[in-house]
């Protein structure tokens, strides 16, 4: 398979959130099978829940990168999860807070449905947390199936702030 460009995006809100990230990003580069292509500055979010924005839980950071790899979905997913894990991921409630989250976001022009993967990222065009960092590393990009990412960022601006 040729390389495919590969949009990631990336958070936590528990423990050493920046170093996890910096960490994570340099070990992502190491693997052999990617390229670190560019990626965002870092910023920072309220906790989203089920029930929406909540403030007393501890704020996140949040950053996009991007990607070109030889790896498919199903072995870039396996590769990020185990990221993830090294930095102490634990899956016990859906929505809860975390020393880092990481999830593909596009994969080249796929469209992917299975059960433990979907691409696009089927909550991305909503989250502040994607749109603005990637318009920031990529003003050009399109989110496939709902449009330009500099567009969809910009009413949801407000949500998210530059930390670095």
């Amino acid at each position: 398979m040729p390389n495919a460009r590969a949009v990631i995006a990336y958070g936590g809100n528990l423990g050493e959130v920046r170093s996890n990230i910096n960490a994570a990003l340099e070990l992502i580069a190491a693997h052999p099978a990617i390229e670190l292509v560019s990626k965002s500055s870092l910023y920072e979010s309220m906790a989203l829940t089920p029930g929406g924005i909540d403030p007393s839980k501890p704020r996140y950071l949040n950053g996009v990168a991007i990607l070109d790899t030889s790896l498919k979905p199903k072995q870039l997913l396996r590769f990020l999860n185990e990221v993830e894990n090294h930095f102490g991921r634990i899956r016990l409630q859906r929505w809860a807070s975390r020393t880092l989250d990481i999830d593909i976001i596009t994969f080249g022009d796929l469209f992917v449905e299975k059960k433990t993967l979907v691409i696009p990222h089927p909550r991305a065009k909503d989250r502040a947390f994607v749109l603005v960092p990637w318009a920031e590393i990529d003003p050009t990009a399109v989110l496939p199936g709902a449009g330009s990412v500099a567009e969809l960022a910009r009413p949801l601006s407000g949500e998210v702030w530059r930390s670095e």
